[in-house]
């Protein structure tokens, strides 16, 4: 017999205010449940709690353990907990925001309620109100918490495991030919030209640009070490003779002093847009020097998968963008970027840090 208003007995017991069998167990994480039996006498009781515990079982011998009732909000949180020290501050925010104002809105429920319909309808409804790169960023962010809910055992699969983001467009790939680059660094003022040069000699955003310190700079093995990027990655990064003489053509600093001091992104982007605009190059915005590097390594012979490690691209998707470009095209070109970083050679600079000094 179970016990009434009480204690329960073989985990089955009846409550006052709710009519009806109620079971108690423990969960594979050791929290005690309680459930309410859809049975007509205590012998039915008996044997759905006793299939239940099966089900349990059954789930914990596979790997799986029984979803938690875990709202999906409380998901989120904890994700964004578990991701801030791996992103950098810029791709913190900008998951934040996705998180805080698309996804937690629209999976306003238990995490385990989530099914993959629910997946597929998100995407359509997003891809009405905007673009298809966004929606697939947006479902990447979704894709990892759910995969993140499935190792902190609050669901056994992932319901958005295998869904497809709708196809984004090919990406906008406009890049400098050798004259205009030339004519853009003559054209910089001098505090913004190792900046632009460093920029389209290496294929950094800017952000890792602006951000490298002296201590990031290994000069015996000719490479920058990034400890931080925009997918919450270290990347390191390798000079070519030229990456050399932009670095050579700064002042030398403390190992925490920043290369650039501190100049912010937007002075950067406002006075090169003015630059262009005054050497009539159309069309052309500051993160088209990283597709400008990416363009001119992938006709100089450098395939899709090389290109995307110096990038720092972790989907080949985003570099298969440069795929068309042929070969050939800057066989003779590239001889001539020689030429292009002559405002370098016209520097006598003193170097610490290691950095020998010489006329370049």
């Amino acid at each position: 017999m179970p016990r009434k208003n009480g204690q329960p007995r073989d985990g089955i017991y009846t409550r006052k205010d709710r009519p009806g069998f109620w079971m108690s167990y423990v969960d594979a994480q050791g929290r005690r449940k309680q459930k309410k039996l859809n049975a007509a006498n205590i012998t039915i009781a008996k044997d759905l709690r006793a299939a239940e515990l099966r089900k349990i079982e059954h789930a914990k011998a596979l790997g799986f353990t029984p979803a938690s009732d875990e709202q999906f909000a409380e998901l989120a949180k904890r994700f964004l907990e578990y991701q801030k020290p791996r992103l950098s501050d810029a791709s913190f925010i900008r998951e934040t925001g996705i998180v805080n104002k698309q996804l937690i809105p629209f999976f306003n429920c238990q995490v385990k309620g989530i099914r993959r319909q629910d997946v597929q309808r998100y995407i359509t409804e997003r891809s009405a109100e905007t673009s298809a790169h966004s929606v697939s960023k947006e479902l990447n962010v979704l894709k990892h918490a759910l995969r993140m809910a499935v190792e902190w055992e609050i669901i056994p699969v992932n319901p958005a495991q295998g869904v497809k983001a709708p196809k984004v467009p090919a990406g906008r790939v406009r890049y400098l030919q050798p004259t205009e680059l030339k004519a853009l660094l003559e054209a910089c003022p001098d505090w913004l030209r190792p900046i632009v040069a460093l920029l389209v000699c290496t294929g950094m955003r800017r952000s890792e640009v602006l951000g490298l310190r002296w201590l990031d700079v290994d000069v015996t093995h000719k490479r920058v070490i990034l400890p931080q990027t925009k997918n919450g990655e270290g990347r390191i990064v390798y000079l070519n003779e030229l990456g050399m003489m932009v670095l050579a053509s700064l002042p030398a600093g403390e190992p925490g002093d920043k290369l650039f001091g501190n100049v912010t992104p937007e002075q950067v982007s406002v006075r090169f847009a003015r630059v262009c605009v005054a050497l009539k190059i159309e069309n052309f915005r500051l993160h088209d020097l990283r597709h400008t590097a990416a363009s001119w390594l992938r006709m100089s012979g450098a395939d899709i998968h090389t290109v995307a490690l110096v990038l720092g691209h972790k989907d080949l998707r985003m570099t298969a963008r440069y795929s068309h470009l042929s070969p050939d095209y800057l066989a003779d070109a590239m001889g001539k970027l020689d030429g292009v970083f002559g405002a370098y050679r016209d520097h006598s600079v003193t170097k610490e840090k290691g950095l020998t000094t010489k006329k370049l």
